[in-house]
């Protein structure tokens, strides 16, 4: 059988608040997100694994304050101001902070703008900033400080949505009885569920056939 020439275009990720699937392990993430006049000191640290919907979350928060998002590794003192003048910012993947004396800086800089302008700042991380690594303590103890919220392991019906959700992103047309076979064989985490159907679809793509049970389970076992 020949095998297809495989171009790695980017994706079209829907990160619209239309497209978020509201489950039990995200409903408070999203409910305190939509409160941030109850944030206190007007901050928010987001919490959870890869994969887990930070970034969705967070961009639709973004969108509906007209915030800037910035990735932690991005951050320096000279952009703090004009962060501070948009009155709301986004900083993803807080904890990479950690990876320099400098980021920790602007961010400390950052965090006490926004606090003095009455700014809202919402972060996202992996884990708690105990486990960040920072070496600046007046840092650490206001990461420490800020209150949080995290993203739960995700359910079935979550899965489920995610994996329909990436299919459609692919444009790809799978049967409706295999997402709740897949759901059952898989590990439970939204970033397995990207691997897995970015494996299912190159798979697919490179032998020419179409993306069954059959095709699943042998990308299944590679997987695991």
């Amino acid at each position: 059988m020949s095998r297809q020439l495989i171009l790695d275009l980017p994706l079209r990720q829907s990160q619209g608040r239309e497209d978020f699937f509201v489950a039990p392990a995200n409903a408070l993430a999203l409910a305190t997100l939509d409160a941030p006049e109850s944030w206190p000191q007007g901050r928010m640290l987001l919490i959870g694994p890869e994969g887990a919907g930070k970034s969705h979350l967070a961009q639709i928060w973004a969108d509906t304050q007209g915030a800037p998002v910035m990735s932690a590794e991005e951050l320096t003192d000279e952009a703090a101001p004009d962060l501070v003048r948009a009155g709301a910012v986004v900083v993803e993947d807080a904890e990479r902070v950690a990876e320099s004396a400098a980021t920790q800086a602007a961010l400390f800089h950052l965090h006490n703008l926004m606090l003095a302008e009455r700014g809202r700042l919402l972060l996202t991380a992996r884990s708690a900033p105990r486990d960040w690594g920072l070496s600046l303590p007046d840092l650490l103890s206001r990461m420490s400080a800020t209150a949080n919220v995290r993203i739960e392991p995700p359910d079935d019906a979550l899965l489920s949505a995610v994996l329909v959700k990436l299919f459609a992103d692919r444009q790809i047309a799978v049967p409706a009885a295999l997402i709740p076979w897949l759901v059952t064989r898989m590990d439970r985490s939204l970033a397995t569920a990207r691997q897995l159907v970015a494996a299912l679809d190159a798979r697919a793509l490179s032998e020419n056939r179409a993306i069954t049970r059959s095709l699943a389970a042998e990308v299944l076992d590679t997987l695991g």
